[in-house]
């Protein structure tokens, strides 16, 4: 997910704009970072299960140790386990060409350069982000990894395959979908 550092995240608050004057958004002012870390994540897009861990640090050892977690999750009859992945320097690291040696079922698949868009956790790393830290304020790491925690309980609880797709915004109308559908103009 990136570094996550303890301070306070905005949520949404209705804000009245037919007052006179109107109201404006207000957040706390929060005076540095006091604690951070990184959260790992994978998942499984066909059945909806996630996994994350919190660590200290962005390296190879806390990556390859979250790996093994993972694959300890996932059921033995499953043969072969593609993990699609991004261009991050950590990602091609000799720790990884060991893992895969004692893991052969693991097979990693790198996105194109610049193409986010192609890797289905990043969107739901943003599902994740307002499950765990929006509209909280966290003092320590150690309520963010609590945080985190709950909100990936809370995914599993009410999981679903994430599908990969347009917005329900950037679909046709059902009426366009419809060819027998004709609209009447009076002129």
């Amino acid at each position: 997910m990136g570094p996550v550092s303890a301070k306070s995240y905005p949520g949404q608050q209705a804000v009245k704009v037919n007052l006179r004057p109107a109201q404006r958004a207000t957040q706390e002012i929060d005076y540095g970072r006091r604690a951070f870390g990184y959260v790992y994540g994978a998942l499984w897009e066909t059945t909806g299960d996630c996994w994350t861990q919190c660590y200290p640090c962005r390296c190879a050892v806390p990556f390859v140790d979250f790996l093994c977690s993972v694959d300890s999750h996932i059921p033995a009859e499953i043969e072969r386990i593609y993990a699609i992945m991004d261009n991050l320097e950590m990602h091609h690291c000799r720790d990884l060409l060991l893992f895969m040696i004692h893991h052969p079922r693991w097979e990693f698949v790198y996105q194109p350069t610049y193409a986010a868009y192609l890797n289905l956790i990043e969107p739901w790393w943003k599902v994740l982000r307002s499950l765990a830290l929006k509209g909280r304020r966290f003092e320590t790491w150690q309520q963010i990894i609590e945080a985190v925690e709950a909100a990936t309980v809370y995914w599993n609880a009410h999981k679903h395959p994430f599908i990969w797709g347009k917005r329900r915004r950037h679909q046709l109308p059902q009426r366009a979908l419809r060819p027998w559908y004709t609209k009447f103009i009076r002129i």
